[in-house]
């Protein structure tokens, strides 16, 4: 099989920066760690503008220009009126002060981008009367907490995705079942595990930590007090002499594993599909404590400027068509059941576990780390994202 249409979406993009989408599994945001302005959703649709401005990850709102087979927004257009501007983003930080500008109407946010869109007031919550669409989203994706606040929807599921254990059949045996593999075993294979390249990735260590060291009391791997992420960092300090590269391009990872120079890390499904595509000979594994994940959300600014028309996007991307379409050719499992039926690879949404609830049960979607903690301790300070981010330039050097 060829390259996945997938894989070279993201690859023209350059190097994936794909952010993190959030939220602990299965729960609602009721919290109170984010405590937004108090906007209203739009109450009705009025009359469309014209246009609508959006930023998107490479490969969300495809116009045929990188491949004429591909095209999702020229129906969009000619059923609408609204013609699409799509401002395409390399990483959740850009994405956050673009909407800040006020000149975008809506945004594929992932997670350690939607918290922040809603605290700042720059995201309003969304009517999903007004998205007659939102009733098929897989019920495992509504209300959680990278989408809502306190049950108050702040955009529509787009998809999602598990951070999985991927690993050389040749050369680690036996077959590993646990992230041991990266962490506490990771001395086996030195010099060729991998792992993603991003502040997030502190929260693999802390899902790790809750399984194998239950004293340090962890119950989110976003919500970290000091003790907890002190311990967390020490873990991936000393993973660091164990890592032969960081990875943040698919590109480099698969390469990597063809090579022989990586033998187990992070993967994801699709780069497993294409390493296997290519030759390589790997597998991948949902590992027995569980992973981390991702699931991005479209989102309206509390600025937009063709509100109805943002509507209308939000309502088009969701549809059973546009949603398979947009799933097969990013890699990732869609957010609309109706999907399943549509995709051109009838085992697509097998092979993405789309319907497979349990499975999605064991996946922490990312989320933005928050000084009030997620996992709603009032008598804890958590440690905020800000302090993810130096502490992972410590980690690295």
């Amino acid at each position: 099989m060829r390259m996945s249409r997938s894989f070279k979406a993201l690859a023209a993009a350059g190097a994936l920066l794909l952010a993190a989408a959030c939220g602990s599994s299965g729960s609602s945001s009721s919290t109170g760690a984010v405590d937004p302005p108090d906007l209203k959703p739009q109450k009705k649709l009025g009359k469309t503008e014209n246009a609508v401005n959006l930023i998107a990850w490479a490969g969300y709102a495809e116009d045929g220009s990188n491949d004429p087979k591909v095209d999702w927004v020229t129906p969009f257009e000619k059923k609408t009126g609204c013609k699409v501007n799509t401002k395409t983003a390399a990483s959740s930080d850009e994405m956050v002060s673009l909407m800040k500008t006020g000149q975008y109407d809506a945004v594929s946010a992932s997670g350690d981008a939607s918290l922040r869109l809603i605290a700042s007031g720059d995201a309003e919550p969304v009517n999903t009367k007004l998205v007659p669409n939102y009733k098929d989203i897989f019920k495992g994706l509504k209300n959680q907490d990278w989408n809502s606040v306190d049950g108050k929807p702040y955009g529509i599921p787009h998809g999602r995705g598990a951070n999985l254990l991927m690993y050389n059949t040749e050369k680690v045996k036996p077959a590993p079942d646990s992230w041991s593999a990266v962490f506490d075993d990771a001395g086996q294979h030195k010099g060729k595990v991998t792992a993603y390249d991003s502040p997030i990735y502190i929260a693999d260590a802390a899902l790790y930590l809750m399984k194998h060291k239950p004293s340090l009391g962890i119950k989110n791997p976003y919500a970290l007090d000091q003790k907890q992420f002190d311990a967390s960092v020490d873990l991936l300090k000393k993973q660091n002499a164990d890592i032969g590269e960081y990875w943040s391009d698919y590109l480099k990872e698969i390469s990597a594993f063809k090579s022989g120079d990586s033998v187990v890390g992070t993967s994801w499904q699709v780069i497993l599909n294409t390493a296997q595509d290519e030759g390589a000979k790997v597998k991948a594994v949902l590992p027995k404590e569980g992973s981390t994940g991702w699931s991005d959300t479209w989102m309206v600014s509390s600025k937009a400027k063709h509100p109805n028309c943002a509507y209308k996007w939000l309502d088009h991307i969701a549809s059973p068509e546009a949603n398979a379409q947009v799933a097969e050719y990013f890699g990732e499992a869609p957010a609309n059941e109706k999907s399943c039926k549509l995709t051109a690879d009838k085992n697509h949404c097998r092979v993405y576990h789309a319907a497979d609830e349990p499975y999605w049960k064991k996946v922490h979607y990312w989320t933005t780390p928050t000084q009030q903690c997620l996992d709603g301790r009032k008598d804890a300070k958590c440690v905020p994202y800000a302090k993810w981010v130096q502490a992972w330039t410590e980690i690295k050097d």
